[in-house]
């Protein structure tokens, strides 16, 4: 037994594989840890994975392999991944953010290999990249990238066939970019109006006074603001992929993440009409599309860590 481990910004889940195939047992999710000490979301994911044997009849000790998907940014230290991941950690961009903690980082990859004998951790994006790579819409391209568009904005890259990581695993970290112009909209790293401030599943809900979702429906049923304002997001978002794609020379982008996967039928063609046509010698030939593992992308993410 292995254990699959997906950490966001707003959830964790845990499920065991026993290695035959795609199959995922005992998953379970909840609320990621935000509060108390910084050991808080290590003591989190062993506590589930606990709880998923406990479901399965599996002994703990029996379970000595861990893959963990984690949202980012990584500091290491002696060598291991802390999580600085401006969705958890409320030390980074201060009280003004509203997270219920003064961490600067969470402690992940040391106190996971106290407990598992084999323990790879990487970034949710590069994560979902090569699970896309492996069994969704990426598979048979050696220029391709995954976008998540969900709590936060996080990407992972491939060029030439090679998945990059850069000197802390943090390569792909998109979300911190500048796209626009913007002074008020204030980014869990301490940026204003980066990326993920300006159209982030979280900064949906601080700019526009209502959920993704909510602003999605009434975009999609026709009111003029929200569609205005969705416009507005695709944009943004638009010209965030199209830097990736004139950057890298990509073939495709396969996109994710829980704003864009509830509502993929509305936002891809508004996402798609930002890069075509622009520089069309480097942006000809580049497609984007939904991902193939759907919402299951991220459990999949952390079992294609240990194939």
């Amino acid at each position: 037994m292995k254990a699959c481990i997906d950490i966001g910004g707003t959830k964790v889940a845990v499920s065991l594989s026993s290695g035959a195939g795609l199959e995922l047992l005992a998953r379970r999710s909840e609320a990621t840890a935000k509060t108390g000490t910084n050991d808080a979301l290590a003591m989190q994911v062993m506590r589930m994975v606990d709880a998923a044997c406990a479901e399965t009849g599996v002994a703990p000790e029996a379970v000595q392999a861990a893959g963990v998907s984690s949202c980012g940014p990584f500091v290491l230290r002696e060598g291991m991944a802390e999580v600085a991941a401006p969705n958890i950690c409320g030390g980074i961009a201060g009280p003004a953010r509203g997270l219920p903690n003064d961490w600067q980082t969470a402690l992940l990859e040391a106190p996971l290999r106290r407990r598992f004998s084999q323990v790879r951790v990487e970034n949710d994006c590069v994560a979902a990249l090569e699970a896309e790579r492996r069994w969704g819409a990426l598979q048979g391209f050696d220029h391709c990238a995954y976008v998540t568009w969900s709590t936060g904005i996080g990407m992972g890259l491939c060029v030439d066939g090679h998945v990059l990581r850069g000197k802390n695993g943090n390569a792909g970290h998109g979300g911190h970019m500048f796209v626009s112009d913007n002074d008020d909209a204030l980014c869990g790293c301490g940026n204003i109006g980066d990326l993920e401030a300006l159209v982030a599943g979280n900064a949906i809900s601080r700019r526009f006074g209502c959920d993704a979702a909510t602003l999605l429906e009434r975009a999609r049923d026709g009111d003029s603001s929200s569609r205005a304002q969705v416009d507005e997001l695709c944009r943004v978002m638009g010209r965030a992929l199209y830097n990736l794609v004139v950057t890298l020379d990509l073939q495709r982008i396969s996109l994710g993440g829980t704003v864009f996967c509830k509502h993929q039928a509305y936002l891809l063609p508004r996402l798609q009409a930002q890069v075509a046509g622009k520089m069309p010698a480097l942006t000809a030939g580049c497609e984007l599309v939904a991902a193939g593992l759907g919402e299951r992308v991220g459990d999949y993410a952390a079992l294609a860590l240990l194939v």
